[in-house]
């Protein structure tokens, strides 16, 4: 048996015509659906980039416990449980974050990686001053040369509008690769993994011809790369903005149709899993809002896109043939992706693992949870049940008590600082760290860039309110979904101040 997941960064579910969208180029999104089971209650879990991959690794929510960084020794990893299995892995991306100093440990779980440079200012070209063309680039990162932004035009002056040089051209390219020289092998997993369409909305002409009347009439600044935070741009900008999305977009759709072409070129469709997810989405001026992280995870950064093919149904007969059918049971990618890895290849899950094989509800929509728990660490918890979404604000005006739990003090692109390690203790195991004392690190997210309805507590009936703007008052709903979320913070082993800080105790 085989299986190829690929996985685009911020996909955003409601641009895709899968989802009800008409104004965007996807077809081979579409002919996805033809092929796969589409799920249509699909949310995130740990939140954002790098927490996501850490649940997608080990198959348990890691958010109540850790903010971003890499996977700790203790760590189940199911790449590295297949391999050891038998099963060759093979990661093709142009993701940087994995690596850098909070993503190194994720990469090298397989049994074979390449990786694809220039994405969102990768520190990849050398080149002191900017480009001459540039203007003032206002990003004071000091991790980066000249700044995220800064660097990024320096990497995009060397592709110099060639497609053969854009990281996601190589990323599939090598993943594509992988297929043709291992198609008639046994006992693989290729995971093909693309920045895009994660900001910045950098693509080609090529891709913006598909809105050829937008960009002939727009005369507003350049604009592909917004800022976390409330827009401030004019109402024509914000829709420019959608069109630079869209067309990235559209690059993403041709590269997953040479996917498709490949599986039917190989004949691959009675032996290989194929399943295509996101990390989460994005906020594109809804709510007024750019981005994510800074604000509560509202359904366009929660409520995400996912399909999967599995072969197994079709071998026994074409009268049980699953494709382009829709699933209604809840799920969550990124920890149930891992468990469903597991039972493909028939190796056993970990004790750790929280997620479910979604192999009968792929088949029939068997349910697999009730309730499904989801945010950032030090942010709001929200919890969902398909039907409502309760969002659960700290209670505290410092948002304390809080901590990292912890061998490897990491975040994105730096060490802890020496300052941060000073308040430390060793903390007794957890019931995932295999016995292992791990460190408990004091940290302070009260303030941090955030909007001030990161800390309300708000509840809303999707069927009536899908857009999440009004909230209900209602004490017997926000009971019931508070004992959802009671439940599944113990099944988590939540840390006890995690129940205090959301006034839970």
């Amino acid at each position: 048996m085989k299986a190829i997941m690929v996985m685009f960064d911020t996909l955003n579910r409601h641009f895709l015509p899968n989802y009800g969208c008409e104004w965007t180029h996807a077809p081979n999104f579409a002919r996805l659906s033809e092929k796969t089971v589409t799920f249509d209650n699909s949310y995130v879990c740990s939140m954002p980039c790098m927490p996501a991959r850490r649940d997608l690794h080990t198959g348990r929510p890691n958010f109540l416990h850790r903010s971003w960084g890499p996977l700790e020794p203790f760590d189940d990893s199911v790449p590295q449980m297949l391999k050891d299995a038998g099963v060759h892995t093979h990661l093709s991306t142009d993701h940087q974050h994995y690596f850098e100093d909070g993503g190194g440990t994720y990469h090298t779980r397989f049994s074979s990686w390449d990786y694809h440079r220039g994405q969102e200012g990768d520190p990849w070209i050398g080149q002191v001053d900017l480009p001459e063309t540039s203007t003032s680039v206002n990003d004071p990162d000091p991790n980066k040369p000249k700044g995220t932004r800064g660097q990024d035009l320096i990497n995009r002056q060397y592709i110099n509008g060639k497609q053969e040089r854009m990281p996601q051209h190589g990323t599939f390219t090598a993943g594509l690769d992988f297929i043709d020289r291992n198609h008639q092998s046994d006992n693989w997993f290729l995971q093909i993994e693309t920045f895009d369409p994660h900001e910045p909305f950098f693509t080609l002409p090529e891709f913006k011809q598909f809105f050829e009347k937008h960009y002939a009439e727009y005369v507003g600044p350049d604009f592909d790369w917004p800022g976390y935070g409330k827009v401030t741009e004019a109402r024509e900008v914000v829709e420019h903005c959608r069109y630079e999305y869209a067309a990235l977009l559209a690059m993403c759709d041709l590269y997953l149709g040479k996917v498709l072409d490949a599986m039917d070129k190989h004949d691959m469709w009675d032996d290989t899993m194929l399943i295509v997810c996101t990390d989460h989405g994005f906020m594109l001026g809804e709510h007024d809002s750019w981005a994510k992280c800074w604000l509560p995870f509202y359904q366009e950064i929660a409520h995400t896109p996912f399909f999967v093919w599995d072969p197994r149904p079709r071998k026994s007969g074409p009268s049980v043939a699953i494709e382009g059918q829709r699933r209604q049971s809840l799920v969550q990618p990124s920890i149930d992706i891992p468990l469903t890895l597991l039972d493909f290849f028939g190796v056993q899950a970990t004790k750790d693992m929280r997620g479910k094989s979604l192999t009968q509800t792929i088949a029939d929509d068997t349910p697999v949870r009730g309730a499904a728990i989801f945010g950032i660490h030090g942010g709001q918890v929200n919890v969902t049940d398909g039907k409502h979404v309760y969002m659960r604000g700290y209670a505290t005006d410092d948002n304390q008590p809080l901590f990292d739990y912890t061998l490897m003090p990491t975040r994105m692109r730096s060490r802890f600082h020496p300052d941060e390690l000073k308040g430390m203790t060793l903390n007794e195991p957890l019931s995932f760290t295999k016995d292992v004392s791990v460190l408990k690190i004091p940290c302070n997210t009260a303030k941090n860039g955030r909007n001030e309805t990161f800390s309300q507590t708000m509840l809303f009936d999707l069927n009536s309110d899908y857009a999440q703007q009004k909230p209900l008052d209602d004490p017997e709903l926000e009971k019931h979904m508070t004992d959802h979320l009671v439940t599944l913070l113990k099944e988590n082993d939540a840390p006890g101040e995690q129940f205090e800080r959301l006034g839970l105790c």
